[in-house]
């Protein structure tokens, strides 16, 4: 069973009035420092959310270019692994088969939910479970570099990345984990399956399920937490996303 999400921000106060900007920035600040996440609710409909991913970094384009991604099922993706259908995701980061360091945020928001059962972001946070290495694991996955691809679908727009980076690794802002369950190339005894399967563990168990209404709009921390999402069958659903580079 998922858990509620707990880093929930109103937009508008208990009056309805909308929140004073420095206010929903203080607010927003503190829970994702918190939390990792925040999921924004009861949206105005003048609320740019580009403007306010801007106020968080520099922008990071998608695969295809486009700075302002459409998450929406496309045509001739039905058969493969791949954001646009409507399959279910397994738990990962974002960026991993990405030269330069993956984006520090995600921010995804709803233009149409999807009627009918699934359709949740499911997020999770990584940190008690890195907490949770041991010495020598937490040593080798930062020392080791590993071989990643991306995705199937991606791979049919024409982009076949290959990179080799280590599944975690220190930066000056902080600590980056990167995770997939399908994309890392490893032997079947190595360190990295046993952590892909402990995690993927841990996932199911302790994940969070988002469900989202017009306007809402989910920002996480992806050098911190891991996500998926449920299948659902309402070809309608559409989210927009942006990617968003650390702060120098």
């Amino acid at each position: 069973m998922p858990r509620s999400a707990l880093s929930i921000l109103s937009q508008r106060d208990f009056n309805g009035d909308v929140l004073p900007d420095a206010l929903l920035m203080k607010t927003f600040e503190q829970l994702i420092e918190e939390h990792g996440y925040v999921l924004m609710c009861n949206v105005p409909e003048g609320f740019d959310p580009v403007r306010f991913c801007r106020r968080l970094g520099s922008f990071v384009p998608n695969y295809t270019g486009a700075v302002v991604g459409d998450v929406r099922p496309e045509p001739g993706m039905d058969d493969v692994y791949h954001a646009g259908n409507t399959r279910p995701l397994t738990p990962h980061s974002e960026g991993y088969d990405f030269a330069i360091e993956p984006p520090r945020y995600i921010a995804l928001w709803c233009v149409a939910p999807a009627e009918g059962p699934g359709g949740e972001t499911t997020i999770a946070d990584t940190r008690p479970w890195v907490e949770a290495l041991t010495e020598d694991e937490r040593a080798r996955l930062l020392s080791t570099e590993y071989s990643w691809k991306t995705t199937e679908g991606i791979q049919r727009l024409g982009l076949d990345l290959k990179t080799l980076h280590p599944i975690l690794e220190e930066s000056p802002q902080g600590l980056i984990v990167r995770f997939s369950c399908n994309n890392l190339i490893r032997e079947d005894d190595d360190l990295a399956a046993e952590v892909q399967r402990r995690w993927h563990e841990s996932f199911d168990a302790e994940h969070i399920a988002i469900e989202y209404r017009e306007r809402d709009m989910l920002v996480w921390d992806n050098w911190r937490l891991l996500h998926a999402r449920n299948a659902f069958n309402d070809r309608r659903r559409h989210l927009r996303r942006i990617q968003i580079a650390a702060s120098a």
